[in-house]
């Protein structure tokens, strides 16, 4: 029997015809709009969360705008600086280019001050609010940047709001003459933006874009000197581009956006051509270091290694680190000024704060395989503060929470992927807890950031804070001192006891304080005790190393020497004064001429008593006057009244001065 060849039908696919009724009755339109677009999602998944956060932080901080410029630098760097009110003029740019003022090279922010003045002059408000704009572009650059290169939404978000509502972070963005923190800041997440771009696709064009962003950041502030070394982190992780080294991948998230994110690749190289790729960008570092160096030796910056020994300052950088940490944690009791600890560091701090270092080095050596995210923060965290922990002195701190502002963001970023880790790995039950568990501790750090800013409403409820969370602080002593001292005297005061109060503590902490020491020798003058005042300029002229308060001692012994009669002496004084012409104390000039008026008062005063005579006594009284002196003024007014009732000058003059008085 033949044998047979069964054919079986391919059977087609079949589509409903409903389906397909429907599919060819549907506008081409309808159907494109079923389809997300990118950008729909682009918007929904990074720049709605950038602007949520944005208008956060804003709304946190917007107190700030009311504040006034403080005592602590911000004359120096703005309001009595003729440079920056000429605004954005060709001299200007170039005195900002060539200035080495303040130990520092940062032509940026010289001219981002000279913008500043020219938009909004002597208003605050205008100069506090370009700060905290800086601020707030900050956070959301820094939730875009990592949102690109680790492909988690929800981690980059709480990462870049923990750096800006963090109220550690308050005194770079309160305080106007720290703008080339914030600015700095700006350049370097352009640059790390831009070099992500590059790494995406590297070539030269795309090279030179980061690094002229680099070099920005560079003028702005040249604690930048270490991304050399930050952007080869992120070539361990998430870049993951070193061949030689085992990196895990970046880990998922809540928030998944593949269709955003999966294409971001790099080619890997061996570690040696990555570090030779970043070698202009080291070239650049130690260039700018050693322009700093300069600036700082120039201007007496830098502390003698006697005032600061190096063991002492390698134990304080140690101490610092740790502490940088616990503020992270707990920050409570943040200062402006946090005074160096010349006295020694007790080992109960310093041995618990190396035990943490090494400890956590050691953790994040081992779990480098695994949790690359780990040796990529906490490197970034130890190196971005090397150029300011202070193993070179410069200054009196001993630390300074602006110096956190950048390297915190490493811990930020192993807080968060730590936290996320931890619970993927305890199971879905508690996903709902992540969430709730971040607001919370964003809205506490939301509280304390506001509270911290309200702080800077006045110099006096700054520094009063600062001298009620620090310890033997004879600067702030000193600081409230003068503020309570300006309040009396604007009331019509000449001395204040409560500010005579804090000169005093300042001197009980440093005894070579000579800005107290001069303040409570003016007090003794104020109170007729002119020779123990003298005393006490005298020991302040031995301590004092700033020239403009060393001009302000000169003028006050001068103004002493007067009160004694000796001139010529005082006028010794005044000259001294008036020799330091760079900021030399007005008064000294006033003074000097006062000196040659007051002898003139002394002789006629003495030939008087022999002879006296209206016409002598009016013209006493006329020089009196000239020299200030209104009260003697009047009295030698009326004598020459009594003397010569008809004596119509000496009538008019002592009008002129009872109006004067009133």
């Amino acid at each position: 029997m033949p044998s047979t060849t069964v054919r079986r039908k391919r059977r087609t696919p079949r589509v409903s015809t409903r389906i397909a009724r429907t599919a060819v009755s549907t506008p081409a339109s309808t159907m494109t709009e079923a389809v997300p677009s990118p950008w729909a999602s682009v918007i929904r998944l990074r720049i709605a969360p950038a602007i949520l956060l944005a208008v956060t932080t804003f709304f946190v901080y917007h107190d700030v705008v009311q504040h006034p410029f403080s005592n602590y630098d911000d004359g120096e760097y703005v309001v009595d600086n003729g440079n920056i009110h000429a605004g954005i003029t060709r001299s200007s740019v170039r005195w900002a280019l060539l200035s080495i003022e303040h130990a520092n090279w940062h032509p940026v922010t010289w001219l981002s001050h000279a913008l500043d003045w020219q938009l909004f002059g002597s208003v605050p408000a205008g100069h506090h609010f370009i700060s905290l704009l800086l601020h707030v572009g900050n956070g959301a650059l820094l939730f875009l940047f990592l949102a690109w290169v680790t492909r988690s939404i929800g981690r980059s978000l709480l990462i870049a709001a923990l750096f800006a509502l963090h109220p550690i972070n308050v005194e770079s963005v309160a305080w106007i003459a720290e703008r080339k923190n914030v600015l700095c800041t700006f350049f370097f997440l352009l640059t790390l933006l831009a070099y992500a771009w590059y790494v995406r696709r590297p070539n030269v064009r795309r090279y030179l874009v980061f690094t002229a962003a680099f070099v920005l950041g560079l003028a702005a502030k040249p604690m930048l000197v270490t991304v050399p070394f930050v952007l080869l982190l992120l070539d361990y992780w998430p870049f993951q581009r070193i061949r030689e080294w085992s990196a895990s991948p970046v880990a998922g998230d809540l928030i998944r956006t593949p269709n955003l994110n999966a294409s971001f690749t790099s080619a890997r190289f061996p570690f040696w051509k990555l570090a030779l790729e970043k070698l202009p960008l080291f070239v650049l570092s130690a260039a700018d270091s050693f322009l700093t160096l300069i600036a700082q030796r120039r201007v007496d910056a830098i502390r003698s290694a006697v005032a600061f020994p190096f063991p002492l300052r390698l134990e304080n950088a140690i101490v610092s680190y740790a502490s940088y940490l616990w503020k992270t944690v707990c920050p409570t009791r943040l200062a402006v000024l946090y005074p160096f600890p010349t006295a020694g560091i007790p080992w109960w701090q310093l041995a618990p704060s190396a035990f943490l270092l090494m400890s956590v080095t050691m953790l994040v050596w081992r779990k480098r395989s695994r949790h690359a995210y780990l040796l990529t923060g906490w490197l970034w965290y130890l190196g971005m503060l090397v150029p300011v922990i202070g193993l070179i002195q410069v200054g009196d701190q001993g630390m300074a929470d602006r110096y956190a502002y950048l390297p915190l963001i490493g811990i930020f970023l192993i807080v968060v992927w730590g936290f996320a880790e931890s619970a993927e790995k305890i199971g879905t039950q508690v996903r709902w807890f992540l969430p709730t568990a971040a607001l919370t501790a964003l809205g506490i750090l939301g509280v304390l950031t506001w509270r911290q800013v309200g702080f800077w409403r006045s110099n006096l409820d700054l520094w009063s804070h600062t001298a009620a969370v620090t310890e033997n602080n004879w600067s702030a002593e000193d600081v409230v001192g003068s503020e309570l001292l300006i309040q009396a005297v604007n009331s019509g005061a000449h001395s204040s006891n409560e500010a005579q109060i804090h000169f005093q503590r300042a001197v009980a902490i440093n005894p070579k304080d000579s800005e107290a020491i001069m303040n409570i020798g003016a007090d003794l003058q104020l109170h007729g005790q002119v020779g123990a005042a003298l005393e006490k300029y005298k020991l302040a002229l031995q301590y004092v190393q700033d020239d403009f308060l060393k001009t302000k001692i000169l003028s006050d012994m001068g103004w002493a020497y007067e009160q004694l009669g000796q001139f010529l002496t005082a006028r010794e004084c005044y000259q001294k004064a008036m020799q330091m012409t760079e900021r030399a104390d007005p008064a000294a000039f006033v003074g000097f001429a006062r000196t040659f008026t007051d002898e003139k008062i002394a002789a006629l005063a003495q030939m008087l008593i022999g002879k006296p005579t209206a016409e002598g006594y009016l013209y006493l009284g006329q020089l009196q006057d000239e020299g200030g002196y209104t009260t003697a003024a009047r009295a030698s007014y009326q004598r020459a009244l009594e003397m010569e009732p008809q004596l119509e000058a000496a009538r008019v003059a002592l009008a002129h001065d009872s109006n004067v008085q009133r």
